[in-house]
């Protein structure tokens, strides 16, 4: 199986990115865009609070769609403030370290500052 993860959300970023300099009236992004930060802040949170009440509810259709939303709206924060998906790309990768189990024998992970 092919993961094709990365080139999905760098695409869905590039519509963002495109669809942020659309005429508000006629775009979705573009009139979340023209609500500002906080509106888009919002529906983050909002989409993440869906998705974690599907996930409790053992509602795994609803909880792949409010998953698809969620990382919708976090990349529409994520461009209203000038981060992109190789910059959190980069912060998970120097994340990624020696196991819990390894950690007492060769220093502990980084810190999710």
């Amino acid at each position: 199986m092919v993961d094709n993860t990365g080139i999905v959300l760098e695409e869905l970023f590039d519509v963002i990115r495109a669809r942020r300099l659309a005429d508000p009236k006629a775009s979705y992004v573009a009139g979340q865009f023209a609500a500002g930060k906080e509106r888009i802040g919002q529906k983050v949170g909002e989409e993440a609070v869906e998705a974690v009440i599907a996930g409790v509810m053992d509602n795994k259709e609803g909880l792949v769609s409010e998953s698809a939303d969620l990382l919708f709206h976090l990349m529409m924060f994520w461009e209203i403030n000038e981060v992109t998906p190789s910059d959190v790309y980069r912060e998970l990768k120097r994340r990624q370290g020696i196991s819990g189990l390894d950690s007492g024998k060769a220093g502990k992970r980084p810190s999710p500052s």
